[in-house]
């Protein structure tokens, strides 16, 4: 019998926010998030945190010099590959709708020392994805549509500002994050489709573009080991393993969503889907729009050169202008899923300074201590590392997620046949394992992909150095402080046994 707004008791309505609200009270904790979040803004978290383009914005100059232009179908490599990934995290998300994503389902599935783990490698990988995102804010849009010269101080300055002013939005609501996110997300489409548009009709009536630009191999046309292991073709599959991850945040915010078990994998599997198609098209007009290959290849903005070329240095300053915003909500949900992944390890007192970290505020009930700290890592980064440094912790910061996603697929495996299926939440039936094993072998290629080019190895040792930081406090919490790796929270997802 339905109760009182429309749903059924807990259990066969756990799809409501009430239903939700219950099973995070199932882990022994009280819900101290607030639900403000609908559908559509969390499909907003998710592609705004893909932000494609963004992320075609600022991998299409290494993709030239990499692959060359050829390069562009390699998105459909990547965007079938991470889809098969997403649709396996969407399993997870239809299950467990906690804070912390795949912290909580390996906690809670596995043990709380793998858990720890997963949590550990996500925390960092969010923590310099924020300081990227807003690095590339600065140098690569803000600045050059200011007309300031390329400066690393003046973008070091910049990037401290703009991480103080999302902090301040992020703490100060929920509601304010999902607003400003979903405004981002639709100028990012309006613009992906009005530069498509723009340019094909420019191309069409002026017959400037080139189509034997999409199977050419531009500057790279000499290079020796093109199709060798570590290679240009290879190294030019990193824009789409670079721009389409991030997907798994909106189950970062899933204790902020009114109805988590359907609104989040829809939007982490929709989200992907969206990216990949609206990407391809945007790279398949910009590719045919490129008017001179090697110029176009040495500029160090080659987007903004090609709208330059084709519409004028008009539309490519309001092109710099709607990407700053989207940039900017990028960095605000980057910045929140972080906080959230802080908050859920502090709230198990797996987490340096737990007491502190796990604290909510009372008003906007938002992780404010979580979020000041993220802003602290970025402050600390931008002060003291050179610029070379700087750069290859950012690369090191690609070959993380797919490490996450690569654990997150193999607990799938071990795991999948102790999961209930909630009542319409989203499910793959059948299915399951193939996608699961064909979403396997992606990962281990993609990780070959990413480690094996030359300039990978300090980006692999830096990813090797934070997993042995962690290591240390990982022991550090085996030596003194035990049982808070002993003991599993309650388990919501888990069959009886």
């Amino acid at each position: 019998m339905p109760i009182s707004g429309g749903c059924v008791p807990y259990g066969s309505c756990i799809t409501r926010g009430e239903g939700a609200d219950m099973a995070v009270r199932d882990t022994a904790q009280e819900p101290e998030l607030k639900r403000t979040l609908g559908s559509f803004q969390v499909f907003a978290i998710s592609f705004a945190f893909i932000s494609v383009a963004v992320g075609i914005f600022a991998s299409y100059e290494n993709l030239l010099g990499t692959a060359g232009p050829v390069g562009i179908w390699l998105w459909v490599i990547a965007s079938i590959g991470q889809t098969l990934v997403a649709l396996v995290v969407a399993q997870f998300a239809a299950r467990i709708a906690l804070s912390g994503s795949s912290y909580q389902w390996a906690s809670r599935l596995a043990s709380p020392k793998v858990g720890w783990l997963f949590g550990w490698l996500t925390f960092w990988y969010l923590a310099t994805g924020v300081v990227a995102m807003d690095d590339a804010l600065s140098s690569q849009a803000l600045m050059p549509m200011l007309g300031l010269p390329a400066s690393e101080d003046t973008a070091r300055i910049i990037t401290v500002g703009v991480l103080v002013v999302q902090a301040v939005l992020v703490i100060a609501s929920t509601r304010l994050l999902g607003l400003i996110t979903s405004a981002a997300v639709g100028l990012e489409l309006a613009i992906v489709v009005v530069l498509v548009l723009a340019l094909g009709a420019v191309m069409l009536f002026t017959g400037s573009g080139t189509f034997d630009n999409l199977t050419s191999r531009g500057i790279t046309a000499n290079a020796p080991d093109y199709f060798g292991l570590g290679g240009g073709l290879m190294a030019g599959m990193l824009m789409g393993l670079l721009t389409l991850v991030g997907f798994d945040s909106a189950a970062n915010l899933a204790e902020e969503a009114r109805d988590p078990y359907r609104s989040v994998p829809r939007a982490i599997v929709a989200s992907v889907l969206a990216a990949s198609v609206l990407g391809l098209v945007f790279l398949v007009a910009l590719t045919l729009a490129i008017k001179d290959i090697p110029a176009v290849s040495a500029s160090e903005s080659p987007v903004a050169a090609i709208i330059r070329g084709q519409l004028g240095s008009v539309v490519e300053r309001i092109t710099l202008a709607g990407l700053v915003f989207a940039m900017f909500g990028a960095g605000m949900v980057v910045m929140a899923a972080c906080a959230r992944q802080v908050f859920a390890m502090a709230r198990d007192g797996r987490f340096p300074a737990h007491g502190l970290m796990r604290r909510v505020h009372p008003r906007t009930q938002t992780p404010v201590p979580a979020t000041i700290l993220i802003v602290g890592i970025g402050i600390v980064l931008m002060v003291a590392l050179p610029g070379q440094a700087l750069l290859q912790l950012i690369l090191g910061g690609t070959i993380l997620p797919a490490l996450i996603y690569g654990a997150i697929v193999i607990l799938y495996l071990f795991v999948r046949k102790r999961l209930d299926v909630k009542e319409g939440g989203f499910t793959l039936g059948r299915f399951e394992m193939p996608v699961a094993i064909a979403a396997l072998v992606w990962v281990v290629a993609a990780l070959v992909f990413l480690v094996t080019p030359g300039d990978a190895t300090v980006p692999a040792l830096i990813v090797v150095a934070l997993i042995l930081a962690g290591g240390v406090y990982f022991g550090y919490l085996l030596r003194f402080h035990p049982d808070v790796l002993r003991e599993a929270p309650a388990d919501e997802a888990q069959s009886p046994m």
